[in-house]
C-alpha cells in the first residue's frame, strides 16, 4: 500500500485581532435595515509549509549478499568461522580437503625443474654445437609448458580456501565438517552490514518526481518509536510488471547493525516542499458539480469562490488557487448564506498536528497501479 502524505510545518492559528472579531453586536440588521447578518464562524488562511511525500513500503536488503561455493570439489576439511561472525575481505572460510592436489603441485613442480635443467643443457649444446636450433625451441616449449602447468595447479590448491569476496557477516552455513562438496553445492551465505539499503516501490505516475539524492525516512516494525533516513541512490529505468510500479534503493547507515536484510519498513520519500502555501480547515470546502468552493468573508459579505485544492492532512488542506493568505474562510454556517449576504464572522483556533498523514491511498498490486495514487497531486474531493 503506498500514500501520498503532506506535512504542515507551520499551525493555523485563529487570529483574534481587530479584524477577526465577530460584529458589534452580533447577528443585527444589515445597512439601511437590510438583511440580518448571518453569524457564521471562520478561520484564517495562513502561509504555511507543506511537504509532498509519497508513502510506501518496502524491506531492508544487504548491498551486497552472495552464497559462497566452493572452485574445488572436495571433502569439508576445516569451518574457520562462526555462523555471524564479522569477516574481513579475503579471510579464510571455509577449507576443503587440498591432500591431492598438494601432490599434484609437488609433481608438477619436480616436472617444472626437470624441464628447466633440461633447457639449460641443451643451451649449452647449442653453444658447443652439439644440439640444434629446433631441439632448443622443443626444450623452451616443454618447460614453459611444465611451467604453466605448475602454477595452475598452485591457483587449484590455492582456491581449495575459500576466501569472503568482502567485508561483512558471515550469514548461515550450509555444510557441516566431512560434508563432500561439488562446485555446485552452497557452503554459506555472507552480507554487508553497512551501509544497508532501503527498497521500496513506487508507481510509475511518479517517475518524473523521483530522482538520485532525494532523501528518504522510513520506521521499521521490529525497531518501534525509531525513524532511519538514507539518500536515494538508485532508481530503476525500467517499470515493473504486473503492478506498473517502479523500484527505488536507498542507501542507509547503518554503524550499530541494527537493521538486517529483510525487515520490514515503512518509507517516506520527500518530493516537494512549498514552504508559503495557502492552508485552510478541510470542513470549509463544499463540493458543487464535481467542483469545490468555499465562503470568504469580505467586509462582512460572503462570496463563493472556486477552489484548487492539493494535499490533505486530516482536518486541513492546501488552497493551490482561490483563497489568499489572511483572508477569512467559513468553516460553520454555510448553509446559511448567500452571495453577498451580510455576515457575522467569529474566528475560531484550528491548529494543524504537524507530521500526520494526508488520505490519498494507492494500492501498489496489479489493480491498484490502475487506479493510481489520489493524494497530494491531485484535487482533494
Amino acid at each position: 500500500m503506498i500514500r501520498i502524505f503532506a506535512v504542515l510545518a507551520l499551525g493555523l492559528v485563529g487570529c483574534n485581532s481587530a479584524g477577526g472579531t465577530p460584529e458589534e453586536g452580533g447577528a443585527g440588521r444589515g445597512e439601511g435595515g437590510g438583511p440580518p447578518a448571518m453569524p457564521v464562524e471562520v478561520v484564517v488562511a495562513r502561509n504555511d509549509t507543506v511537504v509532498d511525500a509519497i508513502l510506501s513500503t518496502g524491506q531492508i536488503e544487504a548491498m551486497q549478499s552472495v552464497e559462497l561455493r566452493p572452485d574445488i570439489e572436495g571433502r569439508i576439511e576445516a569451518i574457520l568461522i562462526r555462523e555471524g561472525s564479522l569477516v574481513s575481505r579475503g579471510q579464510a572460510l571455509i577449507k576443503v580437503d587440498d591432500a591431492e592436489l598438494k601432490a599434484e603441485v609437488a609433481r608438477a613442480e619436480a616436472e617444472r625443474d626437470l624441464a628447466r635443467q633440461s633447457l639449460a643443457r641443451t643451451r649449452e649444446l647449442l653453444a658447443q654445437k652439439a644440439s640444434s636450433q629446433s631441439e632448443l625451441e622443443r626444450t623452451e616449449a616443454t618447460a614453459r609448458g611444465s611451467e604453466a602447468q605448475y602454477q595452475l595447479l598452485k591457483v587449484r590448491l590455492d582456491r581449495t580456501t575459500v576466501r569472503a569476496p568482502f567485508s561483512g557477516v558471515a550469514g548461515r552455513r550450509l555444510v557441516s565438517l566431512g560434508d563432500y562438496v561439488t562446485t555446485s553445492d552452497g557452503l554459506m551465505t555472507l552480507q554487508t552490514v553497512s551501509p544497508q539499503r532501503a527498497v521500496f516501490q513506487v508507481p510509475e505516475r511518479y517517475a518524473d518526481q523521483l530522482e538520485v539524492g532525494q532523501t528518504v525516512t522510513f520506521r521499521v516494525a521490529a525497531l518501534p518509536g525509531r525513524e532511519f533516513a538514507g539518500r536515494v541512490d538508485f532508481v530503476d529505468p525500467v517499470v515493473q510488471l504486473p503492478g506498473r510500479t517502479i523500484t527505488v534503493k536507498a542507501q542507509v547507515p547503518n554503524p550499530r547493525r541494527e537493521l538486517q536484510a529483510g525487515m520490514f519498513i515503512e518509507v517516506r520519500l520527500a518530493t516537494a516542499v512549498r514552504p508559503d502555501a495557502v492552508v485552510i480547515a478541510e470542513d470549509a470546502v463544499l463540493p458543487l458539480q464535481g467542483a469545490n468552493f468555499v465562503w470568504v468573508i469580505n467586509d462582512g459579505k460572503a462570496t463563493r469562490r472556486p477552489i484548487e485544492l492539493g494535499v490533505r492532512t486530516p482536518g486541513f488542506v492546501e488552497a493551490r488557487s482561490g483563497v489568499e493568505a489572511g483572508e477569512q474562510v467559513v468553516v460553520g454556517g454555510q448553509e446559511r448564506l448567500a452571495e453577498g449576504a451580510p455576515a457575522a464572522p467569529t474566528v475560531v483556533d484550528r491548529r494543524p498536528a504537524s507530521g500526520r498523514e494526508g488520505v490519498g491511498t494507492a494500492d501498489t498490486g496489479a489493480a491498484g497501479a490502475a487506479n493510481a495514487l489520489e493524494g497530494s497531486n491531485a484535487p482533494a474531493r
